[in-house]
C-alpha cells in the first residue's frame, strides 16, 4: 500500500515460509528439468520465435547485479555491449521515447538516441538477464551463465524467455531462504505517512513482465495535472509486431494466399513469450481471441483466420 505494507511478517508466518521452501525449490527443479528437454524438442521455434537483434533494457546495481528496485537504467544492444548504463530512472524521458503508430492503440518506446524504430528495445526477464552480469545469489548465478552462452553476445530469442523466467523464479526463492533472518521483516515500522512535498514524483520498478515507470504531477492540493505510465507490455510492442511477422514468414508458404490453421497457435505462443496483457489478463487458456489477416502488397486482404 502507499508508503509501505499493511502487515509486518509474524514468527508464524515466517515458519510457514520457511517450512514452504524445500518443496519451491523442487517444484523449480522439475520445470528446469522439464524446460530443458522442451529446448531440445523445440529447436526451430528457439530460432524463429521472436530471434532477431534490438537493444535490452533494465534496472541494475552500481556492479551490474540483477535488480528490480532502487537501481539504475542500462541499454545493451545485441551484441551484449551496454551502451548506456547508470541512467536514474527519473530522467527516463531523456533516454525513452514513445511513438505513436496507427495500427495500435499503444505507443511504441524507443530508445531516443537512435530514434524511431532502429531503437527498438525489449524489456522483462529475457532483458533483465542480458543487461545483468549476475543474479547475486548462487544456484541463479551458475543458470545465468549458461543462459548467456546461448548467444553470441545477448541471448536474442524471445521464446527463452520462458528460460529467463525460471532462472528468476530459482533467484526469487534463494532471496527469499536468504532474507527469512532478517529481524526487519518483523519489524514495526511498516508505514510512511507523507503529505505533498514534491509537485512531481516517478517511481520506476521491475514489475514481473518488464520495466514500469509512473511519473506523476500534482497541484498543491494533490490532485493530478498530469500522468505517464510507460508500461512493459507497451515498451515490447514493436518486439511482439516483430516476432508474429517473423513467425508469419516462416510458417505461410507459397502462392496461394492462404493461413494455415496452425499458425494461429503459433502466433499466440509468440506473443505470449512476452506475457503482455493482451493475453494474460484474460485467464483463459488456449481460449485467446485472434484475428489474422493475409494482405497482399496492394492492400487487399487474401486470408482470414478468426478464433474466440
Amino acid at each position: 500500500m502507499p508508503g509501505g505494507v499493511r502487515s509486518n511478517l509474524t514468527p508464524e508466518g515466517r515458519a510457514k515460509i520457511k517450512a514452504w521452501l524445500p518443496e519451491a525449490f523442487a517444484t523449480t527443479k522439475v520445470a528446469f528439468d522439464l524446460w530443458k528437454k522442451t529446448m531440445e524438442t523445440h529447436k526451430r521455434e528457439v530460432q524463429i520465435f521472436g530471434n532477431f537483434p534490438s537493444l535490452f533494457m533494465g534496472l541494475v546495481t552500481e556492479d551490474g547485479t540483477w535488480e528490480h528496485h532502487g537501481g539504475k537504467l542500462r541499454f545493451s544492444d545485441s551484441s551484449g555491449s551496454i551502451i548506456a548504463d547508470q541512467v536514474d530512472p527519473h530522467k527516463y524521458n531523456e533516454v525513452i521515447g514513445e511513438a505513436v503508430q496507427n495500427t495500435s492503440y499503444m505507443k511504441s518506446p524507443y530508445y531516443l538516441p537512435l530514434g524511431f524504430p532502429a531503437g527498438i528495445y525489449r524489456v522483462g526477464p529475457l532483458a533483465r538477464l542480458n543487461v545483468a552480469e549476475q543474479m547475486g545469489v548462487p544456484q541463479a548465478d551458475a543458470e545465468l551463465k549458461k543462459f548467456k552462452k546461448l548467444g553470441r553476445g545477448a541471448v536474442t530469442s524471445s521464446f527463452l524467455y520462458h528460460y529467463a523466467r525460471l532462472i528468476e523464479i530459482l533467484a526469487c526463492l534463494e532471496y527469499i531462504e536468504r532474507y527469512m533472518d532478517d529481524p526487519e521483516l518483523s519489524s514495526d515500522y511498516l508505514r510512511a505517512d507523507a503529505g505533498i512535498n514534491s509537485l512531481r514524483g516517478v517511481g520506476v520498478s521491475e514489475a514481473p513482465r518488464g520495466t514500469l515507470f509512473h511519473d506523476y504531477t500534482v497541484d498543491r492540493d494533490g490532485l493530478l495535472q498530469k500522468v505517464n505510465l510507460i508500461v512493459a507490455t507497451g515498451q515490447n510492442n514493436l518486439a511482439m509486431n516483430q516476432t508474429v511477422a517473423q513467425i508469419a514468414r516462416h510458417y505461410i508458404k507459397g502462392g496461394n494466399g492462404e493461413i494455415p490453421e496452425p499458425m494461429l497457435n503459433r502466433v499466440e505462443h509468440g506473443i505470449r513469450c512476452y506475457d503482455p496483457c493482451l493475453s494474460c489478463a484474460t485467464h483463459a487458456v488456449g481460449q485467446m481471441p485472434l484475428h489474422v489477416q493475409l494482405i497482399a502488397p496492394g492492400g487487399q486482404v487474401l486470408d482470414e483466420k478468426m478464433r474466440g
